[in-house]
């Protein structure tokens, strides 16, 4: 069933259910376009033969960025560059996606001291955020006009779909919580105004995209933070969205507050419910309920593991596409076997600082170090230590933001 190609509402097949899901690359060059390390990256996991890849986060305003290494692709300068990513990308006739997002209040200080947001609601983590400005009216269709110019020049630079990021705390998901869209405008209030955002971008990218290309939503089943984005609101949103008529829904969760994605497999995942932990994928129970109200194509990223669990889910007909993230960093040379049956299980391999002021910084970092092995024709290494790559980490980005850092 994973080798089952798979239709599109919009007519493209995957050839077949697997696919790479968005992880955080941070392999821009100076000028904010594609690296010679991020073409090799993506020619390695091209060989990985899953169906669609989907990109890290591709930033449609280069004043907000999630990383100050991310792809900017805001003009026409960046087609040459983005035009070679893509086509290594596809090269064995795979379906590659960018990721399109703006990180609003979740900009670090080392690339804006005051980023614009839904509402001045500061993300206190570590001293990297500053206090977000209110987006002023015109600000807001100025978001909208970059998603969709964004959107154009991905398919004129190769690109056989986008995915808009509405997830993670970035800022389409900060303007649909409410613990962080205090607006009284048309914007904020009531779920149909902090969903608008959403609504008009999507439908606005379909304008410009065409009914035959594809545009995914990856979105919160939750926020998992009290007075939040809700599991309720979740639904009703996947609502407006098949109304939309978008081509696949990605399921996810958590904000940088609240790092579901990663602390459900560290210590914190003990805690986690026994169905949750049985049934390997981190949202399934919330899928199940999309199912119920809703014929929207469903992906899940988070906690997929074994081959006979995918396969079981797949046939069930309980989701349509599996992502996987980490095994494509940690084990990239098991995912071909994996596809064929050969390997039922792909190990999760991963640090713990022990330290609870580490523990994000500590696996971003591990989880960045391999990606630029990887890139650079490395074997993965697991004797990266958790202070060490907490360090990195910081490094990295301190070197990528003062444009020294080797591209």
């Amino acid at each position: 069933m994973i080798n089952s190609p798979f239709q599109l509402p919009c007519g493209t097949t995957l050839r077949n259910r697997l696919a790479k899901a968005a992880t955080t690359e941070r392999l821009s060059n100076r000028q904010g376009q594609p690296s010679e390390d991020l073409c090799h990256l993506y020619d390695r996991w091209a060989d990985c033969d899953a169906g669609l890849l989907i990109s890290g986060n591709v930033m449609c305003d280069a004043s907000h960025m999630e990383s100050a290494g991310n792809v900017i692709i805001a003009n026409e300068t960046v087609l040459p560059s983005l035009r070679r990513w893509t086509a290594l990308a596809r090269k064995n006739n795979h379906h590659f996606w960018a990721q399109i997002s703006h990180s609003g209040r979740q900009t670090s200080r080392m690339v804006r001291w005051r980023p614009l947001a839904p509402s001045p609601v500061q993300l206190h983590k570590m001293g990297l955020f500053g206090k977000p400005k209110a987006m002023t009216e015109a600000q807001v269709e100025a978001v909208i006009e970059g998603f969709v110019r964004t959107a154009k020049l991905c398919r004129e630079g190769g690109f056989t779909g986008v995915q808009i990021h509405a997830a993670h705390g970035y800022l389409l998901s900060q303007f649909l919580s409410p613990l962080t869209n205090l607006r009284q405008d048309r914007w904020g209030g009531s779920l149909e105004n902090r969903s608008r955002l959403l609504r008009t971008i999507i439908r606005k990218c379909r304008a410009v995209l065409g009914v035959g290309f594809p545009i995914s939503v990856k979105l919160n089943s939750a926020d998992f933070q009290r007075g939040g984005f809700s599991e309720e609101e979740s639904l009703a949103v996947v609502q407006m969205l098949e109304a939309e008529g978008i081509d696949l829904l990605e399921i996810s969760g958590g904000t940088y507050e609240q790092l579901i994605f990663f602390l459900i497999n560290g210590e914190e995942g003990k805690n986690a419910r026994a169905s949750t932990r049985r049934r390997e994928a981190y949202f399934m129970d919330f899928a199940n309920k999309v199912r119920q109200l809703s014929t929207l194509p469903i992906m899940i990223t988070g906690g997929f593991r074994t081959y006979d669990f995918c396969q079981e889910v797949l046939q069930k007909g309980e989701v349509d596409v599996i992502g996987m993230a980490r095994p494509f960093i940690t084990n990239p040379h098991q995912i071909h076997a994996f596809l064929r049956g050969e390997v039922k299980d792909l190990a999760d391999l991963s640090i713990r600082s022990g330290l609870h002021q580490l523990k994000d910084s500590a696996e971003g970092g591990f989880y960045a170090r391999q990606i630029i092995d990887i890139a650079r024709g490395k074997p993965v290494r697991m004797d990266y230590g958790a202070l060490a790559s907490a360090l990195f980490l910081i490094k990295h980005e301190l070197l990528k933001a003062m444009g020294k850092w080797r591209g």
